[in-house]
């Protein structure tokens, strides 16, 4: 799977969260505080961040709970830094 395609499975899947409420680009571009061009080339496959495939990868190595756990704990961290 290519990362592009891992980037596309995200954001349907934020969008899913929110009950299918479209959510654009450039919007999920600003909560992952990157461009919205930047945005476009990973969900088009132009670009990647650097280590977004390592990322997948070690995730891919973890039990699912344990992948689960740490994911949440990433994300309330980054919550926390702002």
């Amino acid at each position: 799977m290519k990362t592009n395609d891992i980037f596309n499975l995200l954001h349907n899947a934020v969008e899913s969260k929110f009950f299918g409420k479209k959510i654009s680009q450039r919007e999920m571009a600003d909560k992952l505080g990157v461009s919205m061009r930047t945005y476009q080339d990973w969900k088009l496959g132009n670009s990647q961040p650097q280590a977004a495939s390592a990322i997948f990868k070690m995730l891919g190595e973890l039990e699912e709970v344990d992948a689960l756990r740490l994911i949440r704990r990433i994300a309330q961290e980054l919550k926390d830094e702002k």
